[in-house]
């Protein structure tokens, strides 16, 4: 009888637990009325960051309401030409904020308030912020309009979910796993595998990493002795949907060890570079293809990564099988597994000439000087340590020398600084003057200061870098001026071939007036029945101002 009683009270104290547990986590309603489907998905691996919310369809169309998703306030409202776009933030009385970007527009109340400030400021980007008071809403009220603006390329509706104390984003789709429909497991399509100082893998140069397809690595054990580690691409997959998404969880096994896993549910916004070295930075600039390393740098500590004491590299140091195995892993509990062997076996290591005179230390500050050009990387700009491969290459014509730090891209933790000197380029006015990172046959604006000829920036990548200089004002070309008056706006496209766009100005009959500007198509729009431009002749002047100061105004007769 007592332990059938001690059996019964942990019984009830369990399911008390797990009732608390449940009201413990905040319950959020859904943004629409309709069937949710996603674009893009938590975490996913993007340029230089991850993916800070949900991307929901809008079943094609701009305009849907948007309701709000818990009680609470509109606490800030952007405008930006890229980015979110039109974006609102509410912060909710269950300790989160929620965060609705690319937004078509906001409520008139809000919308009024907006259009204000940008007259006030005279600029189109703007950020408004909202007292508790002002603002108040209940979940399932309409708070604004979703769309398609911003660095957005179709419609849809961009929503985070952060923790209000920290402003951390978490992975919303906690809040939705029965409102989205998936039975698809996650899918790898290859696994690359590298080698280090004293490491030989099936006799080949660890200079160029070895890729398969996990059906090859299934079929055929790769030699290898030495120190490896090994990167896997996957995406995973929704029902209802031709889209394809991050991977929550990603673990590698080793002979039924866990060597590494990732967790991808919670990230800060100053982990974001620390995606380039989690990834394989050199091969997804390249191909375009992500890689996620069971390896972790030393200087890489994203919290989403664990290791073993090897920070997930392999030691093959006997002649046997090694088993590996991945197992990836979505939200909602569909799971793959990717199996492999790598076979131990003695070979010799290939000969390898090491540069220690350019190693660069990730543990302390580091200086390179020579000829001129100058490399400075305080403690912790390296995730590793790196060995330069510099040289100074020619370049075509009368343009100047490239600087060469490394043969492939290396990213940086965070900047570091480069002078170089201008030679062939001190002709030239210094403020035209910039570094430019250099890609094949293209130059990539990189800023710069100009002094006693001399030209120092902050790069976040280690390559190849060389000065240029622009002197030539960005274009402005009108779209569609026959039909301003009948359609009651006027359309302009602004371009600068060289170091980009660093502001604009649009004034009609000498007052300015707002233009919203468009980054993803270049575009500047004035809606002249909007700003109260009425009937009758009148004059537009737009003035645009690229990187280094050079200036293009255009005038036109309306």
């Amino acid at each position: 009888m007592k332990r059938l009683f001690l059996i019964c009270i942990i019984g009830v104290w369990t399911g008390v637990m797990s009732l608390m547990a449940q009201a413990s986590q905040p319950h959020f309603g859904v943004p629409f009325d309709f069937p949710l489907y996603l674009s893009g998905n938590f975490g996913e691996l993007r340029s230089n960051h991850f993916h800070g919310g949900l991307d929901f369809k809008t079943q094609g169309v701009v305009g849907k309401s948007l309701l709000a998703i818990a009680d609470g306030y509109i606490s800030k409202v952007t405008v930006t030409s890229g980015g979110y776009g039109n974006a609102l933030y509410l912060t909710h009385d269950n300790g989160y904020t929620s965060v609705h970007g690319h937004l078509d527009r906001f409520l008139p109340e809000i919308a009024e308030l907006v259009h204000k400030k940008q007259y006030d400021e005279q600029a189109f980007a703007v950020t408004l912020e909202f007292a508790p008071d002002e603002f108040r809403f209940r979940q399932g009220e309409v708070v604004a309009y979703a769309g398609n603006t911003g660095y957005s390329f179709g419609p849809h509706l961009h929503m985070e979910i952060r923790e209000t104390a920290t402003n951390e984003p978490i992975d919303p789709l906690q809040f939705y796993k029965d409102k989205i429909t998936d039975n698809i497991a996650p899918r790898a399509t290859r696994i690359m595998v590298y080698g280090c100082v004293n490491t030989s893998i099936s006799q080949s140069s660890l200079s160029t990493p070895i890729t398969l397809r996990p059906q090859q690595l299934r079929d055929t054990p790769l030699l290898a002795w030495g120190r490896i580690s090994t990167a896997i691409s996957a995406n995973d997959y929704m029902n209802g949907t031709h889209n394809n998404y991050g991977v929550r969880y990603v673990r590698l096994y080793v002979d039924d060890r866990l060597v590494s896993s990732s967790d991808v549910g919670r990230f800060s916004f100053d982990e974001n570079r620390l995606i380039n070295s989690w990834t394989d930075y050199a091969e997804q600039r390249t191909t375009g293809r992500w890689y996620m390393r069971a390896s972790i740098a030393e200087n890489n500590d994203l919290r989403m990564l664990r290791a073993d004491d090897n920070r997930g590299w392999v030691i093959i140091d006997e002649e046997r099988d090694y088993h590996f195995r991945y197992e990836l892993e979505d939200l909602h509990g569909n799971r793959s597994t990717y199996r492999f062997v790598v076979r131990g076996k003695r070979m010799e290591i290939p000969s390898r000439l090491p540069r220690y005179h350019y190693l660069m230390d990730a543990s302390r500050d580091s200086r390179f000087y020579t000829q001129g050009f100058e490399l400075w990387m305080p403690q912790g700009t390296l995730f590793d340590d790196v060995e330069l491969d510099y040289a100074v290459l020619p370049s075509e014509s009368d343009q100047a020398d490239i600087y060469q730090l490394a043969t492939m891209r290396i990213p940086l933790r965070r900047a570091a600084e480069i002078t170089l000197p201008t030679h062939k380029g001190e002709s030239v006015d210094g403020s035209k003057l910039y570094v430019a990172r250099v890609d094949g046959k293209r130059r990539i604006y990189c800023g710069g200061t100009y002094r006693y000829g001399r030209i120092t920036a902050n790069v976040t990548e280690l390559g190849s870098y060389t000065v240029c200089a622009d002197t030539v004002a960005p274009r402005i070309t009108p779209i569609g001026s026959t039909s301003w008056r009948k359609q009651g706006r006027v359309v302009c496209r602004i371009a600068d071939g060289e170091t980009g766009i660093r502001d604009y100005r649009g004034t009609i009959d000498g007052r300015w007036v707002l233009f919203k500007y468009s980054s993803k198509n270049a575009r500047l729009t004035c809606d002249l029945r909007a700003e109260g431009i009425g009937p009758g002749r009148h004059q537009v002047e737009i003035r645009v101002t690229d990187m280094r100061g050079n200036v293009r105004v255009v005038s036109f007769e309306l």
